[in-house]
């Protein structure tokens, strides 16, 4: 009896057990089922803001990890009439969470770099797109970024740089003054009185080797600089009838606690200050000097060298193409006037740079390399009396349009 009454408990504890296994395991699947669906949910947010900002994305990552044999198998899978002579089954497990992991995260297994390319700026190169070239960008060498040298000495020029020192620049001691300008098409037409153009300079201490002392290592300068770039831009849109104001901050001598990697931050406030204390101003150049080397940032026309020009488009601002239409009208014409200045207009992303740029604030805003390291500020002058002749022009012809009676 005993034996029967121990038997019949340990059958009831079995029971139990059972039971409580049961719902264990049907409370971790149903907790491991919500936690993938959140996870899918969020995935596919990240996904559609990615696409959204950086129009090639997607389809570069699934051409980096599909190969050309699993394009030819699933091309046969539609078209049964279209033949591969490449050995069959080359889909397997491996491509598949290759295409995938690249697709959701644009992170390559096959290259470590990827996994911290898109937290530092300058390792995920390839997120930089030609969107528009022009005659000047048959090399197709992309605009190039380089943050200052820190501790920088009295060294060679370009030391530390993935090219050889600079040759000696052309002749051109003093910047060429300003020349006298014609007037405005249009007899009698009046200048418009709005000041309606802001230049700034996010990094506004960019130089250039040959106007800086004999083995300056960091291109860099507090006195000689691309402030004086925008200077001479708006003052050729003064002279041309076009209002125009130029900031000329030096953010390092006047922001508290500055760093580097803020500075977008620091000139977006200069900008929106600007257009608070003058509702007018609607077009916006953002003026850099690029840190390519000569061979890749010059033009000879006329018998005279220019500091050839790179537009930047941020694909981080939602409504970029509206900024890269803007920006195309100026490529363009610049293109017929002087062909070869122009290198194009390049797309980025926030994996390699800032990634906005500051370009939300207005539709008609650019940010505008001119020139590289080794570039003159006589060669860079001539290319903002040529930039200014386009804009100007171009703003005229919108003040004719918008005086026009319906």
């Amino acid at each position: 009896m005993r034996k029967l009454v121990a038997r019949f408990h340990g059958s009831r504890r079995s029971e139990r057990i059972r039971q409580w296994l049961v719902t264990g395991r049907t409370f971790a699947i149903l907790s491991l089922c919500s936690m993938v669906f959140f996870v899918l949910l969020g995935v596919g947010g990240i996904v559609q803001r990615h696409t959204a900002s950086s129009p090639v994305s997607s389809m570069k990552g699934f051409a980096a990890a599909v190969s050309s044999s699993l394009f030819a198998e699933m091309i046969s899978m539609e078209l049964p009439s279209f033949e591969s002579n490449r050995p069959p089954s080359t889909i397997n497990g491996m491509h598949t969470a290759a295409f995938l992991m690249r697709l959701l995260t644009d992170i390559n297994p096959q290259d470590p770099r990827s996994l911290v390319a898109g937290e530092l700026p300058g390792m995920n190169g390839d997120q930089t797109i030609l969107l528009r070239g022009g005659s000047g960008s048959v090399t197709g060498v992309a605009p190039k970024d380089q943050q200052p040298i820190p501790g920088a000495s009295v060294q060679e020029p370009g030391a530390g740089m993935d090219e050889q020192p600079p040759p000696e620049s052309p002749p051109g001691d003093t910047p060429e003054p300003p020349a006298e300008t014609p007037e405005p098409e249009g007899e009698g037409e009046a200048k418009p009185k709005r000041n309606t153009v802001f230049i700034y300079h996010t990094h506004n201490r960019e130089s250039w080797y040959p106007e800086l002392p004999e083995g300056t290592k960091d291109p860099s300068s507090g006195e000689v600089n691309i402030t004086q770039v925008g200077k001479r831009l708006g003052q050729r849109l003064e002279e041309l009838g076009i209002g125009a104001s130029v900031s000329t901050e030096d953010y390092l001598t006047t922001v508290p606690g500055y760093r580097w990697e803020l500075l977008y931050k620091y000139s977006m406030k200069t900008v929106q200050d600007a257009m608070s204390a003058n509702s007018d101003l609607q077009f916006l150049f953002d003026l850099h000097r690029d840190s390519n080397r000569r061979k890749h940032t010059t033009a000879t026309i006329g018998g005279k060298d220019y500091a050839q020009v790179f537009f930047i488009i941020g694909h981080g601002n939602p409504d970029w193409k509206k900024n890269e239409a803007f920006a195309t009208r100026i490529h363009e014409e610049l293109e017929k006037r002087y062909p070869g200045i122009s290198r194009g207009i390049w797309g980025k992303s926030a994996a390699n740079g800032n990634g906005e740029y500051n370009q939300s604030l207005s539709p008609t805003s650019a940010l505008i390399e001119i020139g590289g390291v080794d570039n003159t500020l006589e060669e860079s002058y001539r290319t903002a009396d040529a930039l200014s002749e386009v804009i100007a022009d171009l703003i005229w012809e919108a003040e004719r349009v918008d005086a026009k009676p319906e």
